[in-house]
C-alpha cells in the first residue's frame, strides 16, 4: 500500500554579504529529520564571502544518503522583498517559508512534527503557524516573542499587530505566488503579505493550521528591527488599508494607554 505523500517545504534564504549570520541557518537547515526540503538560496550579488560559504554548503549536502534539494540564484534585485518576490517564483515546494541569514529553524525536528501529520491531507490547508523565539548572534536564547499566537488565526487578528512572525508563517506555494510583497514597502511588506494571504484563505474557505510549536529561532537585529521607527510607520499605514483609518487611530491610542497605565 503506497505511503500518504508527504508535502515538499521551500525553505528560501534571501541573502546579501550576510557572511557573519548565515552559517547558523544553513546548519539549521541541513539538520532537518524531515525528507522532503527544497532550500532555495537567492544571492544578491554579494561582495563578501557569502557565497563561498554557500558553495561550501551544497557540496558538503551533495551525495548524503537523504540530501536536501539545495538551488542557488545569484542575480541583482532591487532589495529583500524583491528576492523574496524572485523565491516565489522559483520555489517548488508545496509550501514555502522565509528563513533569512540568521534564523534558524528552532529544532532539527521542526518540520517534520509540523509537516508530517499532513501526509495526505486533502485540501492542504492555507497556512502552518507556530510560536517564536528570540535569540542573540550566538543562537542563545533571550526570550519568548511578546505577541503570541492565537489558538485561531484569521486576518482580523493582526488588527492587534503581526501575532505571528513571518519567518513561523508557512503558505502553501500556489497561493503565496499569487500575492506577491508589495514593493511600496520597505521595512514591513511581510505585514501586509501575511494579511492578504490570511484574508485570501479566509474568501476561499480554506484551513489555517496551527502547529502549536516553536517553529523559528529569530535573530532580534533583523531589518525591521534596525528600521524600527519607519517600519512602525509601514506598519500604521498597512493597518489603515485592511482596516479603516478611524479604528487604527482608535487602536493605536489604545496601545499608547495600555504603554502608560504599565508604567
Amino acid at each position: 500500500m503506497d505511503q500518504p505523500r508527504l508535502p515538499l517545504i521551500t525553505v528560501a534564504t534571501v541573502t546579501y554579504n550576510a557572511e557573519s549570520t548565515l552559517p547558523c541557518t544553513l546548519e539549521s537547515v541541513a539538520s532537518q529529520t524531515y525528507p522532503h526540503i527544497e532550500h532555495l538560496i537567492v544571492d544578491g550579488c554579494s561582495k563578501d564571502q557569502t557565497m563561498e560559504q554557500i558553495h561550501r554548503y551544497v557540496d558538503a549536502n551533495t551525495g548524503k544518503a537523504q540530501p536536501h534539494d539545495i538551488h542557488v540564484v545569484r542575480e541583482p534585485d532591487k532589495g529583500l522583498y524583491d528576492a523574496m518576490n524572485k523565491a516565489l517564483e522559483q520555489a517548488a515546494g508545496d509550501y514555502i517559508v522565509f528563513l533569512n541569514a540568521g534564523d534558524r529553524l528552532h529544532s532539527p525536528d521542526t518540520l517534520q512534527k509540523a509537516f508530517a501529520p499532513l501526509a495526505g491531507l486533502s485540501p492542504l490547508p492555507a497556512i502552518v503557524y507556530g510560536e517564536t523565539d528570540l535569540v542573540d548572534a550566538e543562537g542563545r536564547f533571550v526570550r519568548h516573542r511578546r505577541l503570541q499566537a492565537p489558538e485561531r488565526l484569521t486576518w482580523k487578528d493582526f488588527r492587534w499587530g503581526m501575532l505571528v512572525c513571518h519567518q513561523s508563517f508557512y503558505v502553501r506555494t500556489d497561493l503565496a505566488r499569487q500575492t506577491p510583497y508589495d514593493l511600496a514597502y520597505r521595512f514591513s511588506a511581510d505585514y501586509d503579505w501575511c494579511l492578504r494571504l490570511l484574508e485570501q484563505a479566509d474568501r476561499k474557505g480554506l484551513p489555517v493550521r496551527n502547529s502549536h510549536l516553536v517553529l523559528t529561532d529569530y535573530l532580534c537585529e533583523g531589518l525591521t528591527t534596525q528600521n524600527h521607527k519607519a517600519s512602525l510607520g509601514e506598519r500604521f499605514r498597512i493597518m489603515a488599508r485592511h482596516f479603516g483609518w478611524a479604528a487604527t487611530v482608535g487602536r493605536h491610542l489604545w496601545f499608547v494607554l495600555r504603554a502608560v497605565l504599565k508604567k
